[in-house]
């Protein structure tokens, strides 16, 4: 295949191209990666809320028992809730780790591809070695 300047030219623009969608796929991974982060501490946070109430012992009447056992319900609700979105997290930072990796994958064979392109062109530019040349004539001259 013969080397292409132009050829050259479409493929840097390429790898390029496939940078800033590599950049935009690690920005997404890494949103990804912190919603999974804060719903976490936030599960965390809400089952320790609730183990700290269920130990309570200062309760005085029966009005203040349903009142606490009312608000630890919530609670209860509210941390498998949280625990539920942090699996849809984690499955959503799972799934946009392996489009970083896709998207890094094509970056690096464009890349090489517009490096093997510029060799081409850098090795057909190059002088060609000129071999020997035959005598002109016969032996007996």
């Amino acid at each position: 295949m013969r080397a292409d300047p132009k050829r050259l030219k479409r493929l840097q623009r390429l790898e390029r191209f496939r940078a800033i969608a590599r950049q935009g796929a690690a920005r997404e991974a890494a949103e990804a990666e912190g919603t999974l982060a804060q719903l976490r501490g936030l599960a965390e946070r809400t089952r320790g809320l609730a183990r700290d109430y269920a130990d309570r012992r200062d309760i005085v009447d029966a009005s203040g028992l349903r009142q606490i056992a009312s608000f630890m319900s919530g609670l209860q609700d509210l941390g498998s809730v949280t625990e539920a979105d942090a699996e849809r997290a984690q499955s959503m930072a799972d799934t946009k780790q392996v489009l970083l990796a896709e998207a890094e994958r094509r970056r690096a064979a464009a890349e090489d591809r517009a490096a093997r392109e510029a060799r081409s062109i850098a090795e057909s530019r190059s002088t060609p070695v000129i071999a020997a040349r035959k005598p002109i004539g016969t032996p007996l001259e």
